[in-house]
C-alpha cells in the first residue's frame, strides 16, 4: 500500500526557534543568516524523515488579525521582531522557491489557521492509513490539530531536538490530556506568550484537574456547586474570561484559501541553483544535505 505524507511547515515558529537557538551566522557581506540556516537545516530533517509527497510553507502576515480585532491585548507582551530577522524571513521566502515549495498566507489571519485549513482540505476523502500529514513546527500551538492523520514534528530545544506528536505522545505531555482536551486546558490556564488570560489562579495543575474530572468546559460550569473553596470562586468571577480564552485560542480550519493539493506536490527541483544558492550564503555544510 502506497503512503502519502504532506508536510505542512509552520514557517514562522522555526525561523524564530532558529533565531534564538543558533549564534549569528554571517555570510562574508556580514548578513545575518542563522535563522536561515536553522530553517533549512530542520526542513531537510523532515523531508529525510518523512519523505513528503506534498509540501506547504504557511507564513503569519504583518497586522492586525481577526484575533486582534477580538482583543486588542492578543499577544501585545511580545517584544517587537528584529530587523535582522525581518529581513531573514523575506530570504527564506526566496529560499523556498529555488526548492518549488508554495507558500500560504493571508492578511488577518496566522499561520496556524492556515496549517488548520490545509490540513483538513488535504485530509478530506483521504484514508487514515495512506495519508498522513506532519506540521514541522516550533511550539505547542498547533497540538490541538493532531488526530488519527496529523502528527506535529516539534522543535523543542534548538532545531536538533525534535519530537513527533501523536495523540498518545500528547497525553503524555499533558498528564492524560488528548488533543480535543488542550483548548479547554488553555481557556482555563491561559497563556502568557500569547497574552490569553484565562482563569485568574488557575494553573497547569488545577487545569488537568478540573478537565479530568468533569470533561469539558461546559461541564466544569455545569457542576461549579461541587467544585469547593477557591477553585470554585475563581471560575465564577472569570466564566466570561474561559469561554472567551478558548474561543481565541481555537486554530481555524475553514479560511477561504485557494489550496488544491496537487499544487503543493513536491516535484523535481533544479538542485545544482540550489547548490550555487547555497553557496552564496556560505552554507557550505548544507550542500550535502541537499535532500
Amino acid at each position: 500500500m502506497e503512503r502519502k505524507n504532506l508536510l505542512i511547515i509552520d514557517s514562522n515558529s522555526v525561523i524564530y526557534r532558529a533565531y534564538h537557538a543558533l549564534p549569528p551566522l554571517t555570510t562574508q557581506e556580514g548578513e545575518n543568516m542563522g535563522a536561515v540556516y536553522g530553517f533549512l537545516l530542520a526542513l531537510f530533517r523532515a523531508i529525510k524523515e518523512f519523505q513528503p509527497e506534498f509540501i506547504a510553507a504557511c507564513f503569519d502576515v504583518k497586522g492586525p488579525t481577526f484575533r486582534h480585532e477580538q482583543y486588542k491585548e492578543y499577544k501585545a507582551k511580545r517584544p517587537p521582531t528584529p530587523a535582522d530577522l525581518i529581513s531573514q524571513m523575506s530570504k527564506i521566502k526566496e529560499v523556498l522557491g529555488f526548492f518549488n515549495i508554495p507558500i500560504f498566507e493571508k492578511q488577518g489571519f496566522e499561520a496556524d489557521d492556515l496549517i488548520g485549513t490545509i490540513a483538513r482540505l488535504a485530509a478530506k476523502n483521504q484514508p487514515a492509513n495512506e495519508f498522513k500529514i506532519i506540521i514541522l513546527s516550533g511550539d505547542n500551538d498547533t497540538l490541538q490539530l493532531v488526530d488519527e492523520k496529523t502528527r506535529v514534528f516539534n522543535l523543542r530545544k534548538g532545531v536538533k531536538d525534535t519530537l513527533l506528536y501523536d495523540e498518545n505522545t500528547v497525553k503524555e505531555k499533558y498528564q492524560g490530556l488528548g488533543p480535543k482536551e488542550l483548548l479547554d486546558y488553555r481557556a482555563l490556564k491561559g497563556d502568557p506568550s500569547d497574552n490569553i488570560p484565562g482563569v485568574l489562579g488557575i494553573g497547569e495543575k488545577t487545569a488537568i484537574e478540573l478537565i479530568k474530572e468533569y470533561g469539558t468546559l461546559e461541564n466544569i460550569y455545569d457542576n461549579l456547586a461541587l467544585i469547593k473553596g477557591k477553585v470554585r470562586e475563581k471560575l465564577s468571577q472569570h466564566k466570561k474570561e474561559a469561554f472567551f480564552s478558548r474561543d481565541l485560542s481555537e486554530i481555524r480550519t475553514d479560511v477561504s484559501i485557494d489550496f488544491n493539493l496537487e499544487n503543493c506536490r513536491w516535484a523535481d527541483y533544479d538542485k545544482e541553483k540550489a547548490a550555487a544558492m547555497l553557496q552564496r550564503l556560505d552554507f557550505q555544510s548544507l550542500i550535502n544535505r541537499l535532500p
